[in-house]
């Protein structure tokens, strides 16, 4: 089902779930996934750190040192985790589709049975061009290069997957086209399908402040299966 495209910004007031809560965090060494996971125990959340390599500088961190690839370990790593959501962010490049989409059911599945909310961060790909609806991002070399075209369709497969677990109770979370660490302002804007960009025509955001937006999801969700943000003023 097509969601609507409308936005909101970061500052609308909103009623937030100030109870910690403990998150699981897959991929949490990557660039956005450790900024997700100190945003969230900057916020009073307990972190659950999954990756291969895992590192914690913080005491309501924990690191768990996880195969991503082995949906057995997945399952048992969530399972034994008592988290209330888990954040999937991993990306490979060169792409890794088979990976990606494994990984992605692995969780899904998992979240499913154990009762946890999901948040996919996924790839700008999956989004609808600004004035073509019909254009997926992936396909718009406005804003994939041919080198990063395997990325974006592989962003896309991963939220077909998700549409294929209904059963489960996730939501994917589109970056812009440019996601690079920089300063975290604590304000962007927020759509749905569709690619956002500034008012100078840009598409992007700080890790950092994609990691606020990561947050408040999970804090106050809004009932939208995708969803996007952008940095909320011109570079």
């Amino acid at each position: 089902m097509k969601t609507p495209t409308n936005e909101t910004r970061a500052d609308t007031p909103v009623t937030r779930n100030t109870t910690g809560r403990t998150i699981a965090v897959l991929g949490a060494t990557g660039m956005a996934g450790s900024r997700v996971a100190a945003e969230a125990v900057a916020r009073g959340h307990r972190v659950l750190a999954l990756s291969r390599k895992p590192t914690a500088n913080h005491p309501h961190m924990t690191p768990v040192a996880l195969d991503a690839a082995d949906p057995h370990a997945v399952h048992e790593a969530l399972a034994g985790s008592a988290a209330d959501a888990v954040v999937l962010t991993v990306r490979t490049y060169p792409v890794d589709e088979e990976f990606l989409l494994g990984t992605t059911r692995a969780v899904l599945d998992s979240a499913a049975e154990l009762g946890m909310r999901v948040l996919v961060i996924g790839g700008a790909g999956a989004l609808r061009s600004p004035g073509d609806p019909h254009l997926l991002v992936a396909d718009n070399p406005a804003y994939v290069p041919a080198p990063w075209r395997a990325v974006a369709a592989a962003g896309v497969a991963q939220l077909r997957t998700c549409h294929s677990r209904p059963e489960a109770d996730w939501v994917y979370l589109s970056p812009p086209a440019e996601l690079e660490p920089g300063e975290r302002t604590g304000r962007y804007r927020r759509g749905t399908d569709t690619l956002l960009t500034t008012t100078d025509g840009c598409s992007w955001i700080s890790a950092e402040d994609l990691s606020v937006a990561a947050v408040d999801e999970l804090e106050v969700p809004r009932g939208q299966r995708h969803i996007t943000v952008v940095h909320h003023e011109a570079r």
